[in-house]
């Protein structure tokens, strides 16, 4: 018999413990080289872990276990012989994919709550997949409303699609039990991970806040003009990101201070902009970063902050895409929020908070005009950046986003050139 210790790898510098967050299988399956056989949090991403070689595994951590950078997780007998009618998870996958949506509306409950046995005792058994995750809680769904067809009865995106297709029973939605039951859920490592940053930027930091107000119709109206025309050449959407993020690399050429950090008694100037895009996941707050912002167009900005955005929603983000940024956008507004004070992101100094958009009543040249009107907050470590240079820093964003042109100085058609059209 020839047995594979599988160690845990080093998911990136300076993390040095993990924790199971889930098997994907269960003790004693076969599994094939490159299958993914568990989700593992670090205190910065959640990586899957594939099978280093084919053959049957047995578990050595529990779901939950904090395990050490190279512990053994699992032991892989590549010796086995692969089983009589043995499926991939490749295709087990595309044989759901057709056929689901057809089962979800024609067949019975009682055939859809049947699932086998020796599935109902899989780790994965009723838990979602990430993709699957993140639709079931966009749509306020639990993981009983939905059959898993997945590997050891995993719940898979398609399963959700389906179940939502087919249509779900009034009587089995979330609500208060009334029972006055109470459930203690151990925090992830990435949530206890933030817990300790937060408190530490509380402590640690001499954190101040200043706003200012942003009027957007110069930017709606140019997205408005536009939109099109650069969705068709550039083949990405036109967001309010990539101009956020093109005002905050061009104050930020102004105010140095505001794109440095401290590092013991030295303060760090930085030459470049790395910008971190704080992003909802499925796992919490991620802030992957968009690296050298301060040399790239619009489109390029709009291109990395969706390959990244679709990393971090989907799990697949790694610790170095989140690691080294200089500064921060974090965008409340798309959950509704007025007003806040975002806490620095450290070891940077600076964060720039962007909130809802609103139609207010403003003076302009005299006359009260309603315009859509978004409030700026940046949070600041007054250790090492002034209360002048904040302000200017945050009016000069303000200057730029109300006067889109000022972010291209001398262009002929500033407009068109800043769309890269």
């Amino acid at each position: 018999m020839s047995v594979l210790e599988m160690k845990v790898p080093s998911p990136g510098e300076s993390i040095s413990e993990v924790e199971i967050a889930q098997w994907l299988v269960s003790d004693g399956d076969y599994v094939e080289k490159d299958q993914a056989i568990a989700e593992v949090d670090s205190d910065k991403a959640t990586l899957e872990l594939p099978a280093e070689e084919s053959g049957t595994i047995t578990l050595k951590a529990e779901e939950g276990d904090a395990v050490e950078v190279g512990a053994i997780v699992c032991l892989i007998d590549t010796s086995a012989e692969r089983p009589a009618g043995f499926e991939s998870t490749a295709d087990t996958t595309e044989s759901v994919a057709v056929p689901e949506p057809v089962k979800a509306k024609v067949a019975p409950e009682e055939k859809t709550v049947s699932p086998d046995p020796v599935e109902k005792k899989s780790y994965a058994a009723g838990t979602p997949s990430i993709a699957a995750a993140k639709i079931m809680a966009e749509n306020d769904i639990n993981p009983n409303q939905v059959n898993g067809t997945g590997k050891g009865g995993r719940i898979t995106k398609q399963d959700v699609v389906s179940a939502m297709a087919a249509g779900f029973d009034a009587g089995a939605t979330q609500g208060w039990g009334g029972t006055r039951e109470q459930n203690r859920e151990k925090m992830s490592m990435m949530r206890r991970k933030i817990a300790e940053r937060l408190v530490a930027v509380k402590n640690e930091t001499a954190m101040l806040t200043t706003f200012n107000e942003v009027d957007m119709k110069p930017i709606m109206d140019l997205r408005a003009k536009y939109k099109k025309a650069f969705s068709e050449h550039h083949e990405v959407n036109l967001g309010f990101m990539s101009f956020f993020t093109k005002a905050v690399t061009e104050a930020l050429n102004l105010f140095p201070a505001v794109n440095a950090q401290i590092d013991g008694k030295e303060m760090i100037l930085h030459d470049y902009a790395d910008i971190g895009i704080a992003v909802s996941s499925p796992k919490g707050l991620m802030v992957p970063v968009v690296r050298n912002a301060e040399q790239m167009s619009l489109a390029e900005i709009e291109r990395e902050i969706k390959r990244l955005a679709i990393k971090a929603r989907d799990g697949k983000i790694t610790p170095d895409e989140m690691t080294g940024g200089t500064f921060t956008i974090t965008n409340g507004g798309v959950f509704g929020s007025m007003l806040s004070t975002p806490i620095i992101n450290p070891p940077q100094s600076a964060i720039l908070g962007m909130h809802n958009i609103v139609q207010r009543p403003v003076a302009i040249d005299g006359k009260v005009e309603i315009r859509p009107i978004m409030y700026l907050a940046l949070s600041y470590d007054h250790r090492i950046i002034d209360g002048k240079e904040s302000v200017s820093f945050l009016v000069k964003v303000k200057e730029m986003l109300e006067n889109p042109e000022r972010m291209l100085f001398g262009a002929k058609n500033p407009l068109e050139v800043l769309l890269g059209l």
